[in-house]
């Protein structure tokens, strides 16, 4: 499955891209993850959280092959 990727903050820095493409044999998100990580090695090293169709989901969530935006940690004020 085809899922499109939205990179925001400092994770475009590691990417050095806003929103790509990227091809998964389905599962869950870790599974999303594991491809990104090997793609981008400085990835493993950032922290970030990760929404599915604009909802925040964990690792155990089953892709729904739409959207996933990877979004970095929020500052408070």
């Amino acid at each position: 499955m085809y899922i499109t990727v939205k990179y925001f903050g400092q994770i475009v820095e590691v990417t050095n891209t806003q929103e790509e493409t990227i091809e998964v044999a389905g599962g869950h998100v870790s599974d999303l993850v594991e491809v990104l990580n090997s793609k981008y090695d400085q990835l493993e090293n950032k922290d970030f959280q990760i929404a599915q169709n604009q909802e925040l989901v964990s690792l155990e969530t089953e892709l729904t092959g739409l959207e996933i935006a990877l979004l970095p940690p929020f500052a408070g004020g």
